[in-house]
């Protein structure tokens, strides 16, 4: 048998592999008697490679619900992807601006190009700029519309609503029709008349 660990070649009737220690009986042990279990072919990133766009776009959704990655969550990551990335231009662009003004007082023939170099740290700015107002204006209008989707699917399944109950967040008086006691008082102090 070969050690799977140190691919050394051992006897059949060994347990223990003699130039790494490897445990060969429970190798010898799971391929004689394996689980059972085919591999799911369609679970590995082989079948990933091969899906569909839609397919894979649903798989990808189907991820982010299960890790709790909801489109509010997206929005804020956009926004604040968006922050940082200004940041950097900013930082970039001042950098640029000290570095090449150092570089042109040294190079004068050469300064009315080294000085306009900062303005490369202008496309970053941009870049951050964007994400932020795609995160506020953009992607708050994606994730309203699928709340409003949610709720129309949620209400379809639940059916109508209960009357008279209102959401239990809500702190509104809810008039009863009718109640247990109503009309026994009145009973009591007839009753009570009587006795006297």
């Amino acid at each position: 048998m070969i050690c799977p660990r140190c691919t050394s070649n051992q006897s059949d009737d060994i347990k223990f592999c003699t130039s790494c220690g490897a445990n060969l009986q429970a190798v010898r042990e799971a391929l004689a008697a394996p689980d059972g279990k085919k591999i799911d072919w369609g679970n590995t990133w082989v079948a990933e490679m091969f899906m569909s766009g839609q397919a894979h776009e649903l798989r990808k959704l189907e991820m982010e619900r299960r890790l709790g990655i909801t489109p509010e969550v997206k929005r804020y990551n956009e926004i604040k992807a968006g922050v940082i990335v200004s940041s950097v231009g900013v930082g970039v662009s001042v950098f640029l601006h000290f570095i090449m003004h150092a570089i042109a007082l040294q190079e004068p023939q050469d300064a009315a190009l080294l000085n306009s170099i900062w303005i490369a740290g202008l496309i970053p700015f941009m870049v951050g700029v964007a994400l932020i107002i795609n995160g506020t204006v953009v992607s708050k209008k994606i994730v309203q519309a699928i709340e409003r989707e949610q709720q129309k699917n949620t209400s379809l399944e639940e059916g109508p609503a209960a009357r008279g109950l209102r959401a239990p967040d809500t702190s509104e008086f809810v008039p009863t029709n009718f109640s247990v006691t109503d009309q026994t008082t009145r009973h009591l102090e007839s009753s009570q008349r009587k006795m006297k």
